[in-house]
């Protein structure tokens, strides 16, 4: 089940909220949650329950070796298990056609490629549940007595299978003790409906762009092979605010249904495009899986407190990994080396020296480099890749514009001005200006509500004649 969905939006969430407040019991709310949540994923993945109830058991039982044998070998062992069961399911559901390939490729065997259906949101909900386990061996979240409720926190539907990587130390507190009120709910209902039109209204529209520009990505070459450079440059900074406006749509929605239900989701996302270094993008760009490399990979090698050249390679690994997470594809890890090594060149630089350069400058530099970026993050397969690379800079004979190119911006400026304007942050500006005054305060809130309802109809209008609007990030 997705969000994007008529069924989901006006069936299985009402009555979902029914349940919810027919009751002010919180074990009760809970388990309407479980049950709700639960059904969520069997919608679309009914075999896959059961390995979500089970990497749920796993990391429960090894919360509780962690909290009886604390400082001991067996809680070392607790996550040495953790690790190497989850990472194992992973790497089996998600790598393993990916890893076989390449060894036949490399060796010259001819192994069978498994075909493995990817089990939805199991990055996710395996990272959730890892991060957990360290973090009870860290001793900075207490381990949860009750298994219902770890199953939860791991499955709760608002975040189960796109994220954003909701940590235990977020909402532990929260599961055992929250409180929902009119003002939750409606903050939630109006970030649900946000993230809703950035999905329906502008990714969706985006995403056409993309296919003018470069065909679809499953296509091969699609139609890289003819866009000019104008177009390519265009086509790969379209990709990257396909996925900004999808991502952060869903992201939105989920923390605004977490917000209806008591809980308070950290931010995913912060206005991305408005960055000035690769390094502000990425504190910008899905929080919620930098800082957990940060945290749980970056920092355990020695983070920046050891030599270069070690330093150097310890950025190079994790966004490596970064990269890898999203995919088995070679694309994956490229894409995260890529932005790695301009982390890196941002380093040698120096954060004052860079501050110092035209904020204009600063704009077209990260720009031009994610743009780069997200044409190698949109083609896994690797001659369209390399068509990519020689459309940017004219090598396929491609002209430097084309009437293609034209007609995309012509027919979609509307979509392209709304794209500026709710990319970076005029709207919560000019709302938190009005609102300091108590006569243009009501003006705004009554504009809300009726741009809420505007946005809903047009989402819903939309829908009815789309019936399939998975989540770009539903494949990772």
């Amino acid at each position: 089940m997705v969000f994007a969905d008529l069924f989901f939006l006006y069936f299985f969430l009402p009555v979902c909220l029914i349940f919810y407040f027919m009751t002010r019991n919180l074990n009760i709310r809970n388990a309407v949650l479980v049950v709700f949540s639960l059904v969520f994923y069997a919608w679309g993945e009914p075999i896959w329950v059961s390995l979500l109830i089970f990497s749920s058991i796993v990391d429960y039982i090894n919360g509780l070796i962690i909290e009886k044998h604390r400082g001991k070998a067996p809680a070392k062992m607790a996550v040495v298990w953790s690790l190497i069961i989850n990472l194992g399911l992973l790497v089996a559901f998600k790598y393993s056609g990916f890893l076989v390939e390449n060894v036949n490729a490399l060796l010259r065997t001819s192994f069978t490629v498994p075909k493995i259906r990817l089990p939805i949101g199991i990055s996710f909900y395996t990272f959730q549940t890892i991060s957990y386990t360290i973090d009870c061996y860290r001793g900075r979240v207490k381990t949860q007595k009750s298994f219902f409720k770890f199953l939860m926190y791991v499955s709760l539907f608002p975040q189960l299978v796109a994220g954003p990587i909701v940590r235990y130390s977020t909402i532990g507190e929260e599961i055992e003790h929250r409180t929902s009120d009119l003002q939750m709910v409606s903050e939630g209902i109006s970030r649900i409906i946000l993230g809703l039109g950035k999905k329906v209204i502008i990714a969706n529209a985006i995403s056409k762009i993309v296919y003018a520009c470069f065909g679809e990505a499953k296509d091969g070459f699609g139609a890289v092979g003819t866009v000019s450079v104008a177009g390519a440059w265009f086509g790969g900074a379209m990709v990257a605010l396909w996925y900004y406006f999808d991502f952060s749509g869903y992201s939105d929605i989920a923390i605004g249904l977490g917000r209806i239900f008591g809980f308070h989701f950290d931010e995913n996302f912060n206005y991305t495009m408005i960055c000035r270094s690769i390094s502000d993008f990425w504190r910008r760009w899905h929080i919620s899986l930098s800082s957990w490399f940060r945290d749980y990979v970056y920092i355990p090698l020695g983070g920046n407190r050891v030599s270069r050249p070690r330093h150097m390679l310890n950025i190079m690994i994790v966004w490596g990994l970064t990269g890898l997470w999203h995919g088995a594809s070679w694309n994956f890890p490229l894409w995260g080396i890529y932005f790695g090594v301009f982390l890196l060149i941002e380093i040698a630089i120096g954060k004052d020296r860079l501050q110092k350069c035209p904020a204009v400058i600063l704009h077209i530099y990260t720009k031009l480099v994610v743009a780069v970026g997200f044409g190698i993050f949109y083609f896994d397969e690797g001659k369209a890749l390399l068509t990519f690379f020689k459309a940017l800079v004219g090598a396929n004979d491609n002209p430097l514009s084309d009437t293609v190119f034209k007609t995309v911006i012509k027919n979609n400026v509307f979509i392209l001005m709304a794209v500026v304007l709710f990319a970076m942050p005029v709207v919560p500006k000019v709302k938190e200006i009005c609102m300091k005054k108590k006569t243009s305060a009501v003006v705004i809130q009554a504009a809300g509500v009726v741009c809420n309802i505007a946005i809903l109809l047009v989402c819903s209008i939309l829908l009815v004649n789309n019936t399939n609007n998975p989540f770009l990030y539903f494949r990772f």
